[in-house]
């Protein structure tokens, strides 16, 4: 009998995302979009999640993701906590967010941060997100912020979360915030985000030389 077996390096890993797992944040628009009557199944809000924004929380699914076995770990870090308002940085944020990539590592688990995963500060919604022509600007300084607060414990970085998903059901779909159903902004959106990706990655390998650098790509298959 052949045994196909995974190579000794290979990374077994999960992912998490801000808004979905840290809870306590009404500052981005995904909060904002929750308190509207019937646009979340039940009337249902993410309250505190799974609390992870508490100073233990977080690390005690670590501790389950090592017993599991897992060797990596995505995680994301919210834009509206770290940039609560334009141009202005919250070191206590970033410091949270040091504290997790480093209880990472310490169980010996490879973490890789997403910088943005579906969700905006309700200030640069009021700018027109990812439709304002100077998105790629607010997002290259958020990106930089971040990368010099955690490129000392991290190698492994994600741009963007699935940017043909936040396009296509924010702005032509109209299940996402903004609740938009216009092909055309779509279309727009879309382009802004793989343009910001590629500054992004170019500004990430400018901080740091050895970085792995890519984006999440939602995948649809057939059968």
């Amino acid at each position: 009998m052949n045994l196909l077996a995974f190579p000794s390096d290979f990374r077994w890993g999960v992912a998490t995302a801000s808004h979905q797992n840290e809870g306590g944040n009404r500052a981005n628009q995904w909060a904002a979009w929750e308190q509207v009557p019937g646009r979340i199944y039940q009337g249902q809000v993410s309250g505190q999640a799974a609390d992870w924004w508490h100073p233990t929380r977080a690390e005690a699914d670590f501790d389950r993701a090592a017993d599991l076995g897992l060797n990596a770990l995505r995680l994301s870090v919210e834009w509206s906590r770290i940039e609560p308002e334009p141009g202005v940085f919250s070191r206590d944020a970033l410091a949270r967010y040091a504290e997790m990539v480093w209880s990472l590592r310490r169980r010996g688990i490879e973490p890789l941060v997403t910088l943005h995963h579906f969700t905006d500060p309700l200030w640069l919604t009021e700018l027109g997100g990812w439709e304002n022509p100077l998105i790629g600007d607010y997002f290259s300084r958020f990106v930089t912020r971040v990368v010099h607060a955690l490129g000392d414990q991290v190698t492994f970085w994600c741009t963007i979360n699935e940017p043909i998903v936040y396009a296509f059901y924010g702005y032509k779909d109209g299940r996402f915030p903004p609740g938009a159903t216009s092909l055309r902004r779509a279309v727009n959106v879309l382009r802004n985000m793989l343009l910001a990706h590629g500054r992004a990655y170019r500004t990430i390998h400018r901080i740091q030389n050895d970085a792995r650098v890519g984006l999440a790509h939602h995948m649809r298959y057939f059968l």
